[in-house]
C-alpha cells in the first residue's frame, strides 16, 4: 500500500509522455498529507502509473458517490477503499447486498489478472486480510443479529417501511408521542399494535382528544400494514437487545479499523426494509456521536449500497431529513458514500453534499439511458475529456474520478484505472462465516433475543385477574351477549374491559418515558 509521501512509480520504458493537459490533471492529485490510492491516470488509451490518482484521508467525511452500471466494478471499488481505510485505522461499515464482500477478511489470491492490473497501475500488490465483523438484520442470514426497538426506529422511518401516506405518517407520530409520554415502551411490533388498539377503543379515544385524535380508518390502515409486514417475516428485526452503533467504531489490537459487513443477501428481496434500516443506523450514529469538526481522518466511513431504494417514493419531509443528516453528520467525523447506478438516483440536495465521486461506466442503449448519461455528465466539473464518450467506453475496474483536494476544492476530472483489492475478491463459504460470527466478542451480547416487559405486557397486566370459579351475576349476565360469540376476547376487548387501565396509562409517565427525545428522523434513544 503506497503512502502519499512516497514517490510515484516511474513510467515504464516506451510509455508515451504525458501531454500538458494530462500533467495538469496529475498535479491535482499530488497531495502532501496522507491519502488513499485509487489507481493510475488514463489518458489517450494509455495507463500512466507515474500519475497516481488519490483521495486525501481527511476529506472522507465530506461524503461521496460510487456509481456505475451493473458489472462495472463498483463492489471492488468499495473493497479497495475499505481496505485502505482499515489499514489507516479507520473503521468502515459496508452494506453487502449481494453477499460478495465477506472476502475482505481473507487474503486475496494471486493470479495473472491481478499481476497484470497491479503492473499497469504501479501497485506493489501483496495478499492481505483485514479485521472484519459480520452482521445480519434480525439474525436472518449469517451474522450477528442487528435489531432495533420500535421506539428507537421511530415513526418517520417506520412509516416509510409500511408505505404510509403523509396523513398516516402523522398519525403514527402521534401514537409514538403518546407512548413516549406515558412510558409505554414500544420494543417490538406487538407493543405498537397494543397501543393502537387501545387508542381506537371507546376508553382510549379520549386520551388523544386534546392533541388531534386518531381516526378508526387510519388506525385500521396502520394495523393492516403491520399485519402484512409481520407476514413477510419482518418481526424479527424489531426487539432487544438493540444494537449499539458504537460497536461500528472499533479498531483491532494492531490499530487497523474494523470493517463491519452487514450481510444482506437473505433480505435482498425486501429492499425497502434494508435501505430504511441502514438509514436508522446512520441516524442513530448522528444521534449519539459528539461533534469533532474536521479531523485528520474520519471516525467512520459508511457505505450505503443500493442507495436508490432509500429515495424511491420518499416524502418531501423524509428527503429533507436525509439531506440534513448527511449535511450535519460530517462534523461528527462520519463519511457517507452512496452506491447506486446513476447520480440521478440521488436527489439533487443530497448529491450536492457528496464531494468525492467515483463514476464507473454507464450504458446508453435506450433514449432513457442517453438522457441519464447527459444528466450524469452535467454533474461533473468542467473536464479535459469528452465525458459522454469516455463514460460509455470505460472497462471493468475503470472509473472517472473527482474528489476534494486538501484545500477543499474539487480536483480535475481524471479517468482512472483502479488498483486491485488485496483481500479475497469474492465471498468466503458459509461455514467459515459462521465460525467467524460465533468467535466474535459481540456474539454473546446480541445473539439471543430478549422479550422483556413493555407496552403489550403492561396493557395486558392492567386487566383485573379473573376469579378461579366465576359465578353468573347480574353484571356478568349483561356482559354475556358481547362475548358469547367468541371463544377469546380480542386485544381491544382485553384493554377496553380493563377498569384499571385509565389510571395506569395516566400514571405510568415514568422517568423512562420523559427521557425520550427524538431526532430528525424521529429516531430515539433513552439517554444513557
Amino acid at each position: 500500500m503506497t503512502d502519499s509521501e512516497t514517490a510515484p512509480p516511474a513510467e515504464p520504458e516506451g510509455a508515451p509522455a504525458l501531454p500538458a493537459e494530462a500533467r495538469k490533471i496529475a498535479s491535482g492529485y499530488a497531495f502532501t498529507g496522507p491519502a488513499l490510492d485509487l489507481g493510475a491516470l488514463l489518458w489517450d488509451g494509455h495507463c500512466h502509473p507515474g500519475a497516481p490518482v488519490r483521495v486525501p484521508l481527511a476529506v472522507f467525511n465530506r461524503h461521496g458517490l460510487v456509481a456505475g452500471a451493473t458489472g462495472t466494478g463498483k463492489t471492488k471499488t468499495l473493497q479497495l477503499i475499505a481496505e485502505q481505510l482499515s489499514a489507516r485505522g479507520v473503521p468502515v461499515f459496508l452494506a453487502d447486498v449481494k453477499g460478495d464482500l465477506s472476502g475482505i477478511a481473507r487474503p486475496g489470491q494471486d493470479g495473472d489478472r491481478v499481476r497484470k492490473r497491479s503492473g499497469e497501475v504501479g501497485q506493489a500488490w501483496a495478499p492481505a486480510g483485514f479485521p472484519a465483523e459480520f452482521f445480519a438484520l434480525g439474525g436472518l442470514g449469517h451474522g450477528i443479529p442487528v435489531r432495533a426497538t420500535v421506539t428507537s426506529f421511530g415513526p418517520v422511518l417506520l412509516a416509510k417501511v409500511l408505505r404510509l401516506n403523509r396523513t398516516q405518517e402523522q398519525s403514527l407520530g402521534l401514537i409514538f408521542h403518546y407512548a413516549d409520554t406515558k412510558g409505554l415502551e414500544l420494543i417490538d411490533l406487538k407493543d405498537l399494535r397494543a397501543v393502537v388498539a387501545f387508542l381506537t377503543s371507546d376508553e382510549g379515544r379520549a386520551e388523544l382528544r386534546n392533541i388531534g385524535g386518531l381516526s378508526s380508518a387510519t388506525a385500521g390502515v396502520i394495523l393492516r400494514s403491520l399485519t402484512a409486514f409481520e407476514a413477510q417475516g419482518m418481526a424479527d428485526f424489531f426487539g432487544e437487545p438493540e444494537f449499539d452503533t458504537a460497536d461500528f467504531l472499533r479498531t483491532a489490537e494492531d490499530g487497523r479499523g474494523v470493517v463491519s459487513v452487514l450481510e444482506l443477501p437473505a433480505v435482498q428481496d425486501r429492499p425497502l426494509l434494508f435501505s430504511t434500516f441502514l438509514m436508522w443506523l446512520l441516524a442513530d450514529l448522528f444521534h449519539d456521536l459528539p461533534e469533532i469538526g474536521d479531523a485528520d481522518k474520519p471516525r467512520l466511513v459508511f457505505f450505503f449500497d443500493e442507495a436508490h431504494l432509500l429515495f424511491d417514493d420518499a416524502s418531501e419531509a423524509f428527503l429533507d431529513s436525509i439531506t440534513q443528516t448527511v449535511r450535519l453528520i460530517r462534523s461528527k467525523g462520519v463519511g457517507v458514500f452512496f452506491v447506486t447506478q446513476t447520480p440521478k438516483d440521488v436527489p439533487g440536495d443530497v448529491l450536492a453534499q457528496l464531494g468525492n465521486r467515483v463514476q464507473h461506466a454507464l450504458r446508453a442503449y435506450t433514449p432513457d439511458d442517453h438522457k441519464a448519461l447527459r444528466a450524469t455528465v452535467q454533474t461533473f466539473p468542467k473536464s479535459a475529456y469528452d465525458l459522454e464518450e469516455l463514460l460509455t467506453g470505460l472497462g471493468t475496474g475503470e472509473a472517472v474520478v473527482t474528489v476534494l483536494g486538501e484545500n477543499g476544492a474539487p480536483t480535475p476530472v481524471a479517468a482512472t484505472r483502479l488498483r486491485a483489492p488485496e483481500s479475497l475478491m469474492g465471498p468466503v463459504d458459509a461455514a467459515e462465516l459462521d465460525r467467524a460470527v460465533r468467535g466474535s466478542v459481540l456474539h454473546g451480547r446480541y445473539a439471543q433475543a430478549v422479550d422483556r416487559e413493555s407496552a403489550y405486557e403492561r396493557l395486558s397486566a392492567a386487566r383485573p385477574p379473573e376469579p378461579a370459579a366465576p359465578r353468573r351475576t347480574e353484571e356478568t349476565a349483561r356482559e354475556a351477549p358481547r362475548t358469547a360469540s367468541r371463544d377469546e376476547p380480542s386485544l381491544v376487548e382485553q384493554v377496553v374491559n380493563s377498569g384499571m387501565f385509565r389510571s395506569l396509562a395516566r400514571s405510568v409517565g415514568t422517568r423512562i418515558g420523559r427521557e425520550i427525545t427524538r431526532s430528525l428522523f424521529g429516531t430515539a434513544r433513552r439517554r444513557r
